[in-house]
């Protein structure tokens, strides 16, 4: 199985679905790596191990996993559509954020703001580029300009994940303009 592979089906098992190769995340979202392994070839046929684990996460461009210091547990950085708390510290966001999505969902969002759906928060992006990549896995992308400065000021919190995607609870209509 290659790392693509890999990663995509840890997303799966890290951030959603745990239950699907029958592990249980602690209250912060982390695995015992040992037994990550040895349920992920079980369920997926697949021969993982130490090296390729840590190369899969040492590689991944959107950084999505991290080990703790000693390498024994694994985890999502953020992204989960289930209730752990990935120990985020509240930081003042910039200025202005992005959220690439997909066209069809601009009526929607100028009428009711992004809202984080089934997932734990809003996912903002530092830079266009990075929210243009996001929308185009959703459909024809649309880009969002977020006055997250304003939010701040107002009292919204933001968290910075250890992937550098900035987390919120939800966007009100009135601090996004579409780019």
């Amino acid at each position: 199985m290659d790392n693509v592979k890999i990663s995509k089906k840890l997303s799966l098992v890290l951030r959603h679905n745990p239950q699907k190769i029958g592990i249980t995340l602690d209250e912060h979202g982390w695995a015992d790596v040992k037994t990550l392994i040895r349920k992920f070839n079980e369920a997926f046929n697949a021969d993982l191990d130490m090296e390729k684990l840590d190369e899969v996460v040492r590689t991944n461009d959107k950084q999505r996993y991290s080990f703790n210091e000693d390498k024994t547990k694994i985890r999502a950085n953020q992204g989960h559509s289930i209730n752990v708390d990935v120990e985020l510290k509240p930081t003042v966001p910039p200025e202005i954020l992005y959220h690439g999505t997909s066209w069809r969902f601009v009526g929607s969002i100028q009428k009711n703001g992004i809202l984080k759906m089934n997932r734990l928060y809003v996912h903002l992006s530092p830079d266009e580029e990075t929210a243009l990549k996001v929308g185009k896995r959703h459909g024809s992308p649309v880009i969002f300009k977020v006055l997250s400065g304003d939010m701040h000021k107002a009292g919204c919190v933001f968290y910075l994940s250890e992937n550098n995607v900035w987390l919120t609870d939800s966007v009100p209509p009135q601090y996004i303009e579409i780019i």
